[in-house]
């Protein structure tokens, strides 16, 4: 099937990179009685579902240590969670991409296909112990998407390809955990959905 060729241009990973560096280095401060900043602290940033944090931190906050460190928040996390066909923006299916001299040869030409139009939902998550550095990530966060932002990938670089990825912020959910004792670890979770369109 499809003529036994093997490629991979990785749009896929380039995409979720590019999103990931899109908040890569949101800081939040802390202040101190005078209202002097004392501290001001990156917010660390990883590829991986929210459940994955609230168990290692319900866990820990049960009692069952066994050496561990519980996770520090604030946090971020992001992950895929939709991945689907966009009919709209579909273009002729014969349709190519053609460059000539890219690369070492300057004699070759190379051609593929153009993509297929794809939505790629995202979920970010903002984990918090309080609502202060809940609300100092989120704010960092808002005024860039209004609700669209734009990101150049180097698309396919054997043809010269630059692309424009599309990000829309589509909604934002919250959540506060404060059930339990006063000795359980609260934990704040802000959900950007968004689409980016690759």
């Amino acid at each position: 099937m499809f003529k036994n060729t093997q490629f991979y241009h990785s749009h896929t990973r380039k995409a979720i990179v590019a999103f990931g560096m899109l908040f890569n280095n949101v800081k939040i401060s802390r202040k101190d009685a005078n209202g002097d900043i004392s501290q001001v602290i990156r917010v660390p940033l990883a590829y991986a579902p929210k459940q994955k944090f609230l168990t290692r931190i319900a866990t820990l906050a049960d009692g069952d240590t066994r050496g561990e460190v519980a996770v520090t928040l604030p946090r971020m996390g992001f992950e895929i969670t939709s991945f689907d066909y966009d009919a709209s923006r579909k273009i002729a299916v014969v349709q190519k991409h053609r460059a000539i001299g890219v690369g070492d040869d300057a004699n070759t030409v190379r051609s593929s296909f153009c993509a297929a139009p794809y939505n790629l939902g995202i979920a970010l998550y903002i984990m918090a112990k309080n609502q202060e550095d809940a609300l100092q990530v989120v704010e960092q966060v808002f005024p860039y998407f209004n609700p669209d932002f734009n990101v150049t990938i180097n698309d396919l670089p054997e043809l010269g390809i630059k692309r424009d990825l599309k990000i829309t912020l589509d909604s934002v959910n919250y959540e506060d955990d404060y059930e339990g004792d006063f000795e359980r670890r609260r934990s704040i979770v802000w959900t950007l959905n968004f689409t980016m369109r690759i």
